[in-house]
């Protein structure tokens, strides 16, 4: 064997340890180890569910907000088809001149956001950190027309990126 090729083997044997090293040092170093964990939240912030769930899984109440009667009820029926779970449809006051407006505490963030989807992000987001149950209450407003379409909503979610925890709150652990 020459001794260029001696050379580049030892070159070429060389770079490969110093980069082993420094993957090493890079994985043992890391501080963003539990980034994105509950761990380090401060005390008494709700602890949100980011999940992204599938529509069997989300619990809505869907209320009517515009003049047009009965229109909670076919956009249940809507959802419904859709696998959801509607609990309950009626009227909320009127004057609501959004699209719809989703309100939802720390337990249904990750279904606010499915849900958003389904109104092409065009819906305005209501947190409220006190509300303790998972159900994420549909108000229609004005400007509704209909629910997007299975694509427009998988369109949607990939414009919309991973559900992410509210100011205030800190995303939940997620289930193994």
């Amino acid at each position: 064997m020459s001794f260029a090729r001696v050379r580049a083997l030892v070159v070429v044997g060389l770079l490969g340890v110093l980069a082993l090293a420094f993957v090493i040092t890079a994985l043992v170093r890391d501080t963003q180890g539990k980034a994105g964990t509950a761990e380090g939240c401060p005390e008494g912030w709700p602890l949100a569910d980011v999940t992204l769930h599938e529509p069997k899984d989300v619990k809505i109440n869907v209320l009517n907000a515009t003049d047009e009667p009965g229109r909670a009820g076919a956009v249940a029926d809507d959802f419904r088809n859709r696998k959801f779970q509607v609990k309950k449809v009626g009227n909320a006051p009127a004057g609501i001149d959004d699209v719809a407006v989703l309100r939802y505490g720390p337990k249904g963030v990750g279904s606010a956001h499915l849900l958003q989807a389904y109104f092409l992000n065009n819906a305005e987001p209501a947190y409220d950190e006190k509300r303790t149950d998972d159900v994420v209450d549909v108000v229609l407003g004005s400007r509704f027309q209909q629910l997007a379409t299975t694509t427009e909503v998988n369109q949607s979610l990939g414009d919309l990126g991973a559900p992410v925890a509210p100011p205030g709150s800190c995303p939940a652990p997620e289930d193994k």
